[in-house]
């Protein structure tokens, strides 16, 4: 029961303002450029969702905190609309503040040809650096691995355009 208790005090009193006090409107402003300039190179969608907390419907279940930490994380990439892009090839990077946890979810078009090594890998070097509180590397880098992947298997041909099909500004839950 105390654990549990402690689980919720954990992730309802690090409201918004835990996002907002990570991740100020300058360095927001500075990823949305870059994935902007990421998805001029190739026809990708790249979504970044910060949250400092999960809602308490996720807490309230008796399931192991990783899943239910994957569990929103797919929740988010269906509400975000990142599953939806014409060639099914966007990618959320997911943030959860409260327990520092990444995930990030790549569709099927590109899920398909990236082994989830490269993709824990991307988790792991973002994690180093929210370890030592910099977040900006973190993400900065996280997005130039996922643009490179982009860029690898759905590289825009010469005088292509790609449609922006989602918000390039990272989204705070």
């Amino acid at each position: 029961m105390m654990a549990r208790l402690s689980l919720l005090l954990k992730h309802r009193w690090r409201e918004a303002t835990l996002a907002r006090n990570s991740l100020p409107e300058a360095l927001l402003s500075r990823l949305a450029q870059q994935v902007s300039a990421s998805e001029e190179q190739h026809s990708g969608e790249i979504r970044v969702m910060v949250e400092a907390g999960l809602p308490l419907s996720y807490l309230w279940h008796d399931a192991p905190l990783a899943q239910l930490i994957r569990q929103r994380a797919i929740s988010q990439f269906g509400k975000l609309r990142v599953w939806d892009t014409a060639q099914n090839n966007g990618v959320l990077i997911y943030l959860l503040l409260a327990e520092r946890r990444i995930e990030v979810l790549a569709d099927r078009g590109l899920s398909e040809r990236v082994p989830g090594e490269v993709w824990q890998s991307v988790v792991s070097r973002m994690g180093a650096a929210f370890a030592e509180g910099d977040f900006e590397t973190g993400l900065t880098r996280a997005i130039e691995q996922v643009s490179a992947l982009l860029q690898q298997h759905f590289a825009l041909e010469a005088g292509a355009n790609n449609p922006n099909e989602l918000p390039d500004q990272p989204h705070l839950g």
